[in-house]
């Protein structure tokens, strides 16, 4: 028995297959690739124009408070009923039926007092409607 290590052998690194998979690869991109004479492509950017201004449509922010009560362009509604702040809607309006009512409800406001100024909103003839809710600091989001 011959109990002594033998000399290792010298790892073999053969090249040749990875040159073939490099040659493959390089062939496939040069048949799948096109080439254009266009050096740039034309964008048309954006411009702004900060003479003109935007016409906007009159706002009538109504903000609903935590315990259900109106207050209309900063005017506080006297009374909780449809009828009272649908008769304020239409005064506030002046007639104009492309005003935009702006719902601006406490987070913690009673969704029955959210649908009232929907069903006022629609009596006074203003059927275009914005939401925004308010934390009880009085913070828009």
């Amino acid at each position: 028995m011959n109990f002594r290590k033998g000399r290792p052998e010298e790892p073999e690194i053969n090249l040749i297959p990875f040159i073939d998979i490099l040659l493959v690869v390089l062939i496939f991109l040069m048949m799948s690739t096109t080439y254009s004479k266009f050096t740039e492509l034309q964008v048309t950017l954006p411009v702004a124009d900060a003479e003109k201004l935007r016409e906007r449509p009159r706002e009538i922010i109504v903000v609903v408070s935590a315990d259900g009560r109106y207050v209309v362009n900063r005017k506080p509604v006297e009374g909780r009923s449809v009828e009272i702040l649908a008769a304020e809607l239409t005064s506030v309006a002046g007639g104009a039926n492309d005003a935009v009512v702006i719902v601006s409800a406490d987070a913690t406001a009673a969704h029955q007092s959210v649908v009232n100024v929907m069903d006022a909103a629609r009596r006074a003839g203003l059927p275009r409607l914005t939401f925004a809710t308010q934390t009880s600091g009085g913070e828009a989001r």
